[in-house]
């Protein structure tokens, strides 16, 4: 049997639980999922990438036999897959990753279809059907486009096809700004409400510290909770290929943290990496709740609102504002902002931060950025005598939030 410990309260903040192995297995005693379940999984250019600067064809046939495998299992499996612009880099003979728009978008446009068409014809081999979903980010920031998304992955799903989704970069400038498709990935999850997450990464998961730089490092098995302590163990990209690294993954992390979703960070390239995560065997990083916790799925229309929604501004919360979020879902009073950051309007999308810069939550804010600059710190009875007509508004109701 395994040993595993619970890292020490010296190398811990007191909301945050971890847990690492000798071994660096999640170890779950039983697998992540069982049949009839949706599994997600998210695979980065640099892991598509072979060492000539092409699409590594070898792996894409071992991913896609791996994707079958779990359909056999009675699985329904969705792929979100970057490499378009990777691809098509090579297409094009660039030989360093551009760094001008227009370039990287003409990369997209020359690589989405040979990646999409790579992953067709090995899953044709066995008689499954491929169906390529592009999705940009307005098309999940509206309401309407993100529902029709939805339908479109589900009808695919019931047809017995795979989808293979991947961000519209042709047109679509913050993919490129904003990250990678780590968090599409996550939207994509709650957006189909699935029961399991698997990015295959080009590294085995969160480590204790960078382990290029500490030979004492560990691997993370487990994360119960995301919060500063967590964040500060992720660093950036040194991929040529990604626009994305552990940070990335440790925000989809605590997305579906919050969904209720497990979701496994693990190295790609591992054999059958893909099936052993999904049998909780495979050596990598685990975000899930405690087991003793309860877990709750949000309601789609507040993990629309902070997972899919572009936050204009943000509120800092005092610290009892910030526990009656956390611990007795309440609303956000005016009276427990103490600042407010950007330019709004009543109705857009804010975060919500405490005072150490973490993230709390994130929803729609019922005032603009100069109304609450007037009302922050004052009681809902001294807001009446010049707001009279939202007398009794919250900043942000708790029904149109989602606590992170």
């Amino acid at each position: 049997m395994t040993s595993q410990k619970q890292i020490s309260s010296s190398q811990q903040t007191d909301s945050v639980s971890f847990e690492v192995n000798e071994c660096g297995q999640i170890n779950s005693p039983e697998p992540l999922v069982s049949s009839g379940a949706t599994v997600v999984a998210k695979v980065g250019s640099s892991t598509l990438m072979g060492p000539d600067d092409e699409l590594d064809r070898s792996f894409i046939r071992s991913l896609c036999e791996q994707i079958c495998a779990l359909r056999s299992r009675g699985l329904r499996v969705i792929l979100v897959s970057s490499g378009a612009a990777a691809t098509g880099r090579a297409r094009l003979g660039f030989d360093a990753r551009p760094s001008d728009i227009p370039t990287l978008q003409a990369c997209a446009s020359a690589g989405q279809a040979a990646l999409t068409e790579a992953y067709a014809e090995v899953l044709a081999e066995r008689g499954v059907p491929c169906g390529q979903v592009l999705l940009t980010r307005a098309d999940v920031t509206d309401r309407t486009g993100y529902l029709n998304a939805r339908n479109t992955l589900e009808r695919l799903l019931e047809l017995g096809a795979v989808p293979v989704v991947n961000e519209n970069d042709t047109v679509s400038v913050r993919e490129f700004t904003f990250g990678d498709n780590d968090m599409l990935g996550a939207i994509v999850a709650t957006l189909i409400d699935a029961d399991l997450y698997v990015i295959l990464s080009d590294v085995a998961g969160l480590y204790t510290a960078n382990p290029q730089e500490n030979p004492s490092a560990r691997l993370i098995t487990r994360v119960e909770h995301v919060d500063g302590r967590i964040i500060s163990m992720a660093g950036g990209t040194e991929s040529s290929y990604g626009t994305g690294g552990m940070a990335t993954k440790v925000r989809a992390g605590r997305a579906m943290l919050a969904a209720g979703i497990p979701m496994v960070v693990c190295e790609g390239r591992m054999p059958e990496a893909l099936q052993r995560a999904v049998d909780g065997t495979v050596p990598g990083t685990l975000f899930a709740p405690a087991e003793s916790a309860s877990i709750h799925h949000e309601q789609a229309r507040k993990l629309w609102i902070g997972l899919a929604g572009v936050s204009r501004g943000a509120l800092i919360a005092d610290d009892g504002a910030c526990r009656a979020l956390i611990n007795r879902g309440a609303s956000l009073l005016p009276v427990g902002v103490i600042d407010v950051h950007g330019d709004f309007n009543a109705g857009d999308i804010v975060s919500i931060y405490s005072r150490a810069g973490d993230l709390v939550a994130r929803g729609i804010c019922r005032f603009s950025s100069d109304e609450m600059r007037k009302i922050r710190g004052l009681r809902l009875d001294i807001i009446s005598r010049f707001l009279s007509d939202r007398a009794d508004s919250p900043a942000v109701h708790r029904d149109e939030m989602l606590v992170f």
